[in-house]
């Protein structure tokens, strides 16, 4: 009688080990895809917020500065307020992928990239983490962060434009 339940307990301690090993894979599987949905939710709002920056100083600046030579005309004021289609695709000029804003009243070809003073501009949207009066800070790693948010976005993508009457400075 006594060899039967030497076998039972060894059964039960085999059986404990596979659940509790079980139980942690479950919680190491959990917490992993927790850490992760964090990390893109902060990386989707530092996209934003760069992008945010980005459009808010290159809209004060246009509507700041006069045409110059090399900008066109239309970027002697800022981008109407509305919302527009933006798709991904190359930029001649850059030879990288970038945002594109589809149909903006008064504006051709217009995008979203990385740049650091108005001459950079030519009408577009520079992104950037800082700003001084007359520079976008940090513009190369912000684009990065609203290049990978973009990956992540459902497609198609819109961004909307709001005038708020006020000085961006």
């Amino acid at each position: 009688m006594r060899r039967l339940h030497q076998g039972f307990s060894l059964v039960s301690a085999i059986f404990l080990l596979v659940v509790l090993a079980f139980l942690g894979v479950a919680m190491t599987t959990f917490s992993t895809t927790q850490h992760q949905s964090a990390a893109l939710d902060v990386m989707g709002s530092r996209a934003y917020q760069a992008a945010r920056a980005g459009i808010e100083w290159a809209a004060y600046n246009v509507a700041q500065s006069p045409a110059s030579a090399a900008a066109p005309a239309a970027c002697a004021t800022a981008i109407p307020a509305g919302t527009y289609a933006v798709s991904v695709a190359l930029s001649p000029k850059r030879g990288v992928p970038v945002p594109w804003l589809h149909e903006v009243p008064g504006f051709r070809d217009v995008q979203i990239h990385s740049g650091n003073t108005v001459a950079d501009t030519e009408g577009c949207i520079l992104v950037g983490w800082n700003r001084t009066e007359d520079t976008v800070q940090s513009s190369r790693p912000a684009f990065r962060e609203v290049m990978r948010a973009l990956e992540w976005a459902a497609s198609p993508y819109w961004l909307r434009v709001v005038d708020t009457g006020a000085p961006l400075v």
